[in-house]
């Protein structure tokens, strides 16, 4: 089996990779960076391609395509989301006609005003958003529909796992000294995506004859402050969780949000609306259509191992 991979120097990209080689498939590894090392990849073969400036030039013949590639942050100028989640996509399938295509998407398409209640694949895309980052996914998602090829788009939600830029990180920047503050009340349930069980759908998806739109997370949702305290309890950090009203502290990720945009910052704030929307209600996903159709088999909820890259 022969499968390209795009995304390859990031964090799911490079786990799809991996992977993939270790089970002895010959991959074809594409990233925007001039470089990875061998090791991030697991000896595939890369070659730098920025998906954003135009199509793949002599692409290789390939049996599938795994397509991790994309802006993933709620911070930034909206014309970089659209150049990448969208255009990017749109190029992706141009240079792979045809092609099985597995589209990394994302959770975020789901109603972000509203909390996530076990939802199924139908409530998504909706028409609002809070940020382009959703917007833009939803876009690329309607652009795999409409190329006609054989596709499977999946949406994890909150991915974590050995090499996690954004998540991890986010919560233990939240601590201070020994407290770590948060919002809503603790016992919102959420459904988290371990990078492995997400590989897991992806390999699944790129050797199955069977196309959909599915939600890939770990086995359960479980109370955000239960994930909380097993993230500090892995990093050896004690610290009392307290917990805010999104009310209190919506002002101040709004007021941090204007200050980062009139320094120009290309880094994100550490508190955002869009985070906070995402964490101060329940935001959980049915995952029965992946394991009935995908065969999917997810592990439970584990930070062991997380930081380990």
């Amino acid at each position: 089996m022969r499968v390209a991979v795009t995304g390859a120097s990031g964090f799911v990209g490079g786990a799809v990779c991996r992977e993939l080689a270790l089970r002895g498939v010959r991959v074809f590894a594409y990233g925007r960076r001039a470089s990875v090392g061998e090791r991030h990849l697991g000896g595939a073969v890369y070659r730098s391609w920025d998906i954003a400036r135009g199509v793949l030039h002599a692409p290789p013949p390939v049996d599938a395509v795994i397509h991790c590639a994309g802006t993933v942050t709620d911070w930034g100028p909206v014309p970089g989301f659209f150049a990448t989640n969208l255009e990017g996509t749109r190029n992706v399938l141009a240079s792979f006609p045809g092609t099985r295509f597995v589209h990394v998407s994302t959770a975020s398409v789901y109603d972000p005003h509203v909390p996530t209640v076990m939802a199924t694949e139908d409530q998504a895309p909706v028409t609002r958003y809070e940020n382009a980052y959703g917007v833009s996914k939803a876009a690329a998602e309607r652009a795999v529909l409409a190329a006609g090829g054989p596709s499977v788009i999946l949406r994890p939600h909150a991915i974590y796992g050995p090499g996690d830029t954004t998540l991890l990180p986010r919560v233990l920047g939240a601590v201070r000294g020994p407290v770590l503050v948060a919002v809503g009340t603790g016992r919102q349930l959420l459904s988290l995506t371990a990078v492995w069980n997400l590989v897991q759908a992806c390999v699944l998806a790129a050797g199955k004859d069977v196309t959909g739109v599915f939600n890939v997370t770990d086995a359960e949702p479980l109370p955000i402050d239960d994930a909380f305290a097993m993230i500090l309890q892995e990093r050896g950090i004690r610290a009392r969780r307290i917990y805010l009203p999104e009310r209190a502290l919506r002002p101040v990720a709004a007021a941090a949000e204007g200050l980062f945009l009139l320094a120009g910052s290309a880094r994100p704030p550490r508190l955002t609306r869009y985070a906070l929307g995402h964490l101060a209600v329940e935001r959980t996903l049915d995952i029965g259509a992946a394991r009935e159709v995908l065969g999917y088999r997810p592990g439970p909820t584990s930070f062991a191992g997380a930081y380990a890259w």
